[in-house]
């Protein structure tokens, strides 16, 4: 037995792909099946069933094509037709031309210009081309009634095309500046005519809300208030899992640790060192301008060796620190938050601040220092540099002044500041990194939260250092 297959698809209605199979025998009648996704062959007839795999599950594949004998012709053409330009529905029988039972979808009476449309039947996608053209017809014969009616009592199906149509006559008289009053519309159908009524539709800009000072100021301090609540709330989640890896030394990730000393230090020396050594050269300049005036240009070494060592290089260093490793570890954990890695860690039993904060938190507090010594030897290196080339100052006075103006006590304060800056833009770092929402919008506005919220602070906890080491008299 030599069998053909040939198979014809095309697109009818709404996105419905009707399908043609053919088999041809070498005797005997073919057998032809025509259905939306299904597969069943009948020889010599064609055979109507629902298909509940297809998306519109329930609905009746072929309407109107009754068991008989079938001519595969007949069948070609009318599907070949769905391609031709204007679509034409399969909606006669095989035998004769008799219409549907619904094939009178609208009906219209027009009185003293005052337009009254009757929907019935099925206003459903297997009517399509019926209701389509009935829709059409109406619109372009009654284009400029005074008052119109639609009455869809009598519809007893509706589904999205029927509601997409309903649509569309509507929109059709808005250009008249009569809006269509519609009555009979079953209950079950409502929501489905005002999703269709809000499709295409511009919806008005929010209108702005000028808020009063006050109560903007209100809303900003409460704002400060969780801000500060989440952040020592976060302190002592950190404080606690560094508790933990005391108390369980061999959970500690040492080699994290020291992969974060090496990103967050040794490959931040070059910047540093050039960031300084600049401001070194700055304040060497201008100390020397000023107070030649007066003839103390000697004093420049003072007011360099004290400044730098005591203020202004762990300052900068804190800054230059808090833009860029404080940025970096909360797009790097704002990046993990939006990709659900945080919660797979907490999915597998780990907590995530004792596996990705404790080793950035660590090696920040250990880099820092490092860094705050070496930039503080660099600014105090460009400023011997301008001084001799500048003021004439030569390197051996420059020393003898440096080691008469300042003691350890200048060197100390310095430094001890510089951890607890490393604490506060870690923590601050890692707060606003496990707080990134879903979005890159959200990653980019807590990195910029991380950066202003970490140098605030830094600023802050210099003056209160200022102050407190002042009150101590060191």
């Amino acid at each position: 037995m030599i069998s053909t297959r040939r198979r014809l698809v095309c697109m009818a209605n709404l996105s419905f792909v009707w399908s043609l199979e053919c088999a041809s025998t070498g005797a005997g009648p073919a057998a032809y099946r025509i259905a939306a996704g299904g597969t069943e062959r009948v020889s010599g007839r064609l055979r109507v069933r629902r298909d509940t795999r297809h998306p519109y599950a329930g609905r009746q594949a072929v309407r109107g094509w009754g068991i008989g004998s079938v001519n595969p012709g007949r069948i070609a053409r009318c599907l070949r037709q769905q391609g031709t330009g204007r679509r034409r529905s399969v909606s006669r029988r095989a035998h004769g031309d008799q219409a549907l039972p619904h094939a009178s979808l609208i009906s219209v009476h027009s009185q003293d210009d005052r337009l009254t449309v009757a929907g019935r039947g099925a206003w459903t996608s297997e009517y399509a081309d019926e209701l389509e053209q009935a829709v059409d017809d109406t619109a372009r014969s009654y284009a400029n009634p005074k008052g119109i009616e639609i009455d869809l009592s009598a519809v007893e199906r509706m589904d999205t095309f029927g509601a997409l149509l309903f649509e569309r006559l509507k929109r059709s008289w808005k250009g008249t500046g009569v809006e269509p009053q519609v009555k009979g519309l079953a209950p079950r159908y409502k929501v489905l005519i005002e999703e269709m009524g809000r499709m295409g539709q511009e919806q008005p800009p929010p209108a702005r809300r000028h808020e009063a000072i006050l109560e903007r100021f209100g809303h900003e301090t409460v704002n400060v208030a969780a801000d500060a609540a989440a952040l020592l709330n976060f302190v002592g989640a950190s404080v606690a899992a560094m508790g933990r890896v005391l108390l369980r030394p061999r959970s500690f990730r040492f080699t994290a640790m020291v992969n974060q000393m090496d990103r967050v230090g040794l490959r931040a020396v070059p910047i540093i060192v050039l960031i300084t050594f600049l401001i070194g050269c700055i304040l060497a300049q201008q100390g020397i301008f000023n107070f030649r005036r007066f003839g103390a240009d000697i004093y420049v070494v003072d007011m360099v060796g004290v400044l730098v060592l005591r203020e202004l290089g762990v300052l900068i260093v804190a800054i230059m620190i808090a833009g860029r490793s404080g940025s970096a570890y909360t797009a790097e954990l704002g990046s993990m938050r939006m990709r659900e890695e945080i919660d797979a860690l907490r999915v597998m039993g780990f907590d995530p601040v004792e596996v990705l904060v404790v080793p950035r938190l660590l090696a920040l507090i250990i880099a820092l220092p490092l860094l705050t010594f070496i930039g503080s030897m660099s600014s105090l290196l460009g400023a011997g540099l301008v001084s001799w080339g500048y003021g004439g100052i030569t390197p051996d006075v420059f020393l003898d002044r440096l080691k008469g103006a300042i003691d350890m006590d200048q060197f100390n304060v310095g430094m001890i500041k510089a951890p607890f800056m490393a604490a506060t833009i870690g923590i601050v770092a890692c707060l606003e990194g496990l707080r990134v929402g879903g979005s890159a919008e959200s990653l980019g506005a807590h990195t910029t939260a991380s950066v202003v919220k970490a140098i605030f602070l830094v600023i802050v906890m210099d003056g209160v250092f200022a102050m407190f080491f002042a009150a101590i008299d060191m």
